[in-house]
């Protein structure tokens, strides 16, 4: 396992093997296993076996794996319809504090199977959206 693990984290022992999962995927750096409780056939999760509660808290290195597993994933259930679903802190969902990406099937269109998302969106000032963007990149 990775030298940065937390031993109270349930995603931790899921990969140390001290709590049962259905694994899927296992190499050096990443670990894919069945979600239990699926929103629809095939719900899975992909984790580093680096311990971060957010993405910015994993080193890059360790992230190289996770999409393109995601990506098998999504393939191997047959999935043409998908969400890949990645959340950092509670406000924004997140209910294990170990990075974890979600590759969940969405089979029809109805809201009884797979993702259901609202999405607020709204008109945006582009002036104020250029200012912005300079400076994120101003920081990158």
């Amino acid at each position: 396992m990775a030298a940065h693990t937390d031993p109270n984290c349930i995603f931790c022992k899921i990969i140390a093997g001290q709590i049962p999962s259905f694994k899927l995927v296992e190499t050096d750096k990443t670990f894919a296993f069945l979600d239990i409780g699926p929103l629809s056939k095939g719900h899975a999760l992909v984790i580093p076996k680096y311990h971060g509660a957010k993405l910015h808290d994993i080193p890059d290195d360790s992230l190289t794996e996770l999409l393109p597993i995601a990506k098998k994933l999504a393939i191997a259930t047959g999935a043409v319809d998908y969400n890949i679903l990645q959340n950092n802190g509670r406000i924004a969902h997140q209910q294990v504090d170990h990075v974890h990406f979600h590759m969940i099937p969405k089979p029809s269109d109805s809201d009884k199977e797979g993702l259901v998302v609202g999405w607020p969106t709204k008109a945006g000032d582009m002036a104020e959206l250029k200012a912005y963007a300079e400076e994120i990149k101003g920081k990158l």
